[in-house]
């Protein structure tokens, strides 16, 4: 065994001491590391759960990738484009592939008798997935929405639900507008609420027939494709062979072809999310900050403390570099017990939230009402790594008082 390293092993079981200075500061350095550990292990549970959950409301809404109309991307407003059961199994055979569904929206106006409000009809046929809108589904159920037939039944979100007053199984009157008005009345079939405003405020569903009926579309035109892919991490992969396979191409009707991927879509919340990684990266530097600065401190206390020891030492022929070393393994005991304080604290807090949701949030702020959490070993075992190392390297330049002391004065030394 090292001899440093068991020397200082036993320094740091010692509990009969009876100096009373170095305990207290070790104590604190402890706490330090263990208080910093856990909130930055807690940072960044909350940050990947929160990028987590906006991330998969997004996606719910608007999948990972839509094929759609070129010129309505560039000019911002519904212009068809043309799906065969060709395309589709042409989509759905890309690699990374997992899901293709057909969309066509029309905006409107649902009206009662006191309030209207203006909605986006998203029509959506058999092969719908509903398993995102059940997830969020509050009363009532989702129809079996059909693409040769109307069923004049609609789902609508909490916040429309109680601007208008409604209740599942009202009927209330809709209102078209392109060159004439159209208008049609819906069945309440469900409610759902996501939290995420800017989709929940408009997005109503229905069968995609209704909706294309109310287009004037053609039978094989929609407004595009919704394309799920397999594994996020590969939605630039995707993407890309997306963009080779429809992109520069035409349809029967003249209309070219874009895919385009839910963060080209959705670039403001996208752009959210990535701000919250620089806040992560503050609370770290901060935290380590703190950590390293009370190791520090606390490291100069027992150096000064064990003076007489070091003295001691050094007439025993231990040299400057081996002395450094039993206090730098030392330190290592120290940070070492405060970073398993650290995870304890920091890991539970991160499973009773999960579990149990303890501290709530305002939704209409923060698109979820409570604090959502990911745990995710691979970046708490490197945050664990870079702390420990962090603070030992920082330790190396305090350590080095050891060798300002001589020996001769030390013995003597009270």
């Amino acid at each position: 065994m090292n001899s440093n390293w068991f020397i200082a092993r036993r320094l740091f079981l010692d509990r009969g001491d009876a100096r009373k200075v170095a305990r207290p500061a070790i104590l604190i350095a402890t706490c330090g590391v263990a208080i910093g550990l856990a909130v930055m292990v807690v940072s960044v549970c909350v940050v990947l759960g929160f990028k987590r959950e906006i991330r998969s409301k997004v996606i719910g809404f608007g999948s990972h990738v839509q094929v759609l109309n070129y010129a309505a991307v560039a000019t911002n407003s519904p212009q068809p484009v043309e799906v065969t059961d060709s395309l589709m199994a042409q989509v759905r055979a890309v690699d990374g592939v997992a899901h293709v569904q057909r969309f066509s929206n029309k905006e409107g106006i649902l009206k009662t008798e006191e309030e209207f409000k203006g909605i986006l009809l998203h029509g959506v046929g058999p092969e719908f997935d509903a398993g995102f809108l059940k997830a969020h589904l509050e009363e009532g159920e989702i129809p079996a929405f059909s693409d040769s037939v109307s069923s004049n039944r609609i789902v609508i979100s909490r916040q429309v639900a109680d601007e208008l007053r409604l209740e599942v199984g009202d009927r209330i009157y809709a209102y078209f507008f392109e060159k004439s008005v159209r208008t049609r009345r819906f069945t309440v079939a469900g409610i759902y609420c996501t939290h995420l405003t800017e989709f929940d405020n408009a997005l109503v569903f229905t069968d995609i027939y209704t909706s294309n009926r109310l287009n004037a579309w053609a039978e094989d035109q929609y407004s595009g494709l919704e394309v799920g892919v397999a594994d996020f991490d590969e939605l630039a992969e995707v993407t890309g062979r997306l963009v080779n396979l429809v992109n520069r191409r035409s349809d029967s009707y003249g209309a070219s072809y874009v895919a385009m991927n839910i963060e080209e879509l959705y670039p403001q919340f996208f752009a959210w999310l990535s701000l919250l990684d620089v806040n992560v990266w503050v609370i770290l530097a901060l935290m380590v900050s703190v950590a390293g600065f009370t190791m520090v401190s606390g490291l100069l206390i027992i150096i000064l403390e064990r003076t007489n020891f070091i003295g001691v030492m050094k007439a025993l022929g231990a040299t400057n570099r081996g002395i450094r070393h039993i206090f730098l393994y030392f330190s290592v005991f120290v940070i070492g017990k405060g970073l398993l304080w650290g995870n304890v604290i920091g890991v539970g807090l991160v499973v009773l939230q999960s579990c149990f949701g303890l501290f709530k949030l305002d939704a209409s702020t923060y698109y979820v009402d409570v604090v959502p959490v990911l745990f995710h070993p691979g970046y708490v075992a490197a945050i664990n790594v870079a702390t420990l190392v962090i603070c030992v390297l920082a330790l190396i330049v305090p350590s080095f008082l050891v060798s300002r002391i001589h020996p001769a004065k030390a013995i003597r030394f009270e």
